[in-house]
């Protein structure tokens, strides 16, 4: 067998090996489109189907929990867009909490009403170090150490 057939079989294990833990691993979440809330709430039908990643701003006050069967609903904003968002899950992050001003960023796709986002992971992204002792010496609490949601998803 020639060298550089020897050479373009062992590219193409390599190639095909790449390939193959990207689509079957996490590392394909690289794939996932990352949009403004903006965009997403203004031009809904170009992204229902597709997987998406949407952050904004949530919405003091909208942080919703039912138990049964577990879901958590909540508003993301953006400017004067807003996007209601469904995450059936029964747990999420601990800073997950209200009132701290923090943007979250959700994965998963628009449902098909083209208004409602149905999440399958969310991410809050806390204030930095140096804006939360700022928001301590103003007499606000750490995210964990707020109460938890006291609303309730009727159901």
């Amino acid at each position: 067998m020639p060298p550089w057939l020897k050479i373009a079989a062992v590219l193409g294990v390599l190639v095909g090996a790449v390939v193959f833990a990207l689509l079957n691993t996490s590392a394909g979440d690289a794939f996932v489109y990352s949009k403004p809330l903006t965009s997403v709430v203004t031009n809904p039908g170009e992204y229902i189907d597709r997987p998406l990643k949407v952050e904004g701003e949530l919405r003091q006050g909208s942080i919703q929990f039912r138990e049964d069967p577990c879901e958590w609903r909540f508003v993301l904003e953006e400017g004067e867009h807003d996007m209601p968002v469904r995450f059936p899950r029964c747990v999420v992050p601990d800073t997950f909490r209200d009132g701290m001003g923090i943007s979250v960023t959700v994965q998963g796709q628009l449902e098909d009403d083209g208004r409602t986002f149905l999440a399958e992971e969310v991410i809050p992204r806390c204030p930095s170090k140096y804006e939360m002792q700022e928001r301590l010496q103003n007499g606000e609490a750490m995210p964990h150490a707020n109460p938890g949601p006291t609303a309730s998803v009727g159901g």
